[in-house]
């Protein structure tokens, strides 16, 4: 009888650790940004600026620089905002938490891919290595991630960084 106890008791423990891990993950960490603000990097100026932006809304977390996701709508249109601001050539949309509706990841890089949405810069190195990427679709939705870029790529395999690099000051 012991045994048996000692089994249910295994699996009761081993299902309680489970479920606190995949809450940790997926709800746990994150939280809401207050910010209502995106940048996007001007041609001219080489500097993030804000644009006008409505219906603003973000999570982040703590525990790694690349869980920011945010989601708003711009009354901008994208002929404008190609004239205005860099495109990012390199956008990989990362997936966001399930219950952060607005970001689909996946529809985002089919959007990109097939030409419906443009990646923007919206601020390199905003922390050594991390880009952040601003993403607008022809309807004016749009989508803010952070993105490993090359130095952060390097950082994290180990490999030196280059002169491309800028000097890291952690």
């Amino acid at each position: 009888m012991s045994g048996k106890l000692i089994s249910i008791f295994l699996c009761l423990v081993t299902l309680a650790v489970g479920g606190g891990v995949y809450y940790a993950q997926v709800y746990g960490f994150y939280y809401d940004v207050a910010e209502d603000e995106v940048r996007m990097t001007n041609l001219v100026t080489e500097e993030p600026e804000p644009i006008l932006i409505e219906a603003f809304q973000a999570i982040d977390a703590d525990s790694s620089p690349i869980r920011y996701r945010a989601c708003f709508t711009t009354p901008t249109s994208l002929a404008t905002l190609t004239e205005t601001y860099e495109i990012f050539d390199e956008a990989e949309p990362l997936t966001a938490p399930g219950w952060f509706d607005c970001f689909d990841a996946r529809a985002l890089g089919d959007m990109i891919r097939e030409g419906t949405a443009i990646a923007f810069t919206g601020t390199r190195n905003l922390e050594y290595g991390i880009d952040r990427v601003v993403a607008v679709t022809a309807d004016g939705r749009g989508f803010v991630w952070h993105q490993v870029n090359e130095c952060g790529d390097k950082l994290y395999d180990g490999t030196p960084a280059g002169d491309d690099c800028p000097e890291r000051t952690q």
